[in-house]
């Protein structure tokens, strides 16, 4: 497998995509933006596309931030989407796999920050993608928004904060709202960068303290996030045969 990742911030790092990404001995090449990189100019070599989170949204204009060009983004996943490569968004990323395919991103009810658990929908226990995560697991949420739903799209797990935290647009293309990927490293530099606003913060029901994030074992949701990964590239590789 050929993996591409969209990095838009240093802190907003892969954590356990690229782990397994090393572990199963995949290729992979990134698209770092915070740093000017380029998107690949063909979608032919690439077999898995992870496009990352970050502070921006969808409606986000070079103006306001001169290394994060919404548009070439959707035209690119729209592109990998349309030649049938497995396309994973995270938190931004599952905004803009929305957007490339026209449904707009909204304003989730509630903002997260820290570790709450999702909950699988009667899609998401039918789908065998993730229907390993049980009913209940607890993940890494760091968002305001979340991503528009198509006619054809399924939304597979949701939160007390958000309706939208897992969703299928298609059997290779995922949009995830929540952070699976979160590691005690990643989590870190997210603190590094919100530091100041999570110890003074006392209005919002779902952001948690400094302290409370770090206290959390992310080893499951990782583990069951790769598991998920397995099943997404035997999907891919069954689609090509």
């Amino acid at each position: 497998m050929n993996l591409h990742f969209i990095q838009h911030e240093t802190f907003e790092a892969p954590g356990a995509y690229l782990q397994w990404a090393q572990d199963k001995n995949h290729t992979f090449q990134f698209s770092k933006v915070f740093e000017k990189d380029l998107l690949p100019e063909s979608v032919e070599n690439i077999d898995m596309l992870i496009v990352l989170g970050g502070p921006q949204d969808p409606a986000t204009t070079l103006e306001e931030c001169s290394h994060f060009d919404s548009k070439a983004e959707i035209s690119f996943i729209r592109k990998c989407i349309d030649a049938g490569k497995a396309v994973v968004g995270i938190c931004l990323g599952s905004q803009l796999i929305g957007e490339a395919l026209g449904a707009r991103f909204e304003h989730s009810p509630e903002k997260e920050i820290g570790v709450f658990p999702i909950q699988l929908t009667e899609d998401g226990k039918k789908d065998e993608k993730v229907a390993h995560f049980g009913n209940f697991l607890p993940v890494g949420h760091w968002h305001n928004d979340m991503p528009g739903l198509t006619a054809q799209s399924k939304i597979l797990a949701v939160s007390n904060g958000c309706p939208r935290q897992i969703v299928s647009y298609t059997p290779l293309v995922y949009g995830f709202q929540c952070h699976m990927e979160f590691t005690s490293e990643v989590m870190e530099l997210l603190i590094a960068e919100e530091k100041d606003f999570l110890e003074t913060q006392n209005t919002y029901a779902w952001v948690q303290k400094p302290e409370e994030i770090r206290s959390y074992n992310y080893n499951e949701m990782n583990e069951k996030l790769c598991i998920f990964l397995d099943k997404l590239q035997n999907a891919y590789q069954q689609s090509l045969s």
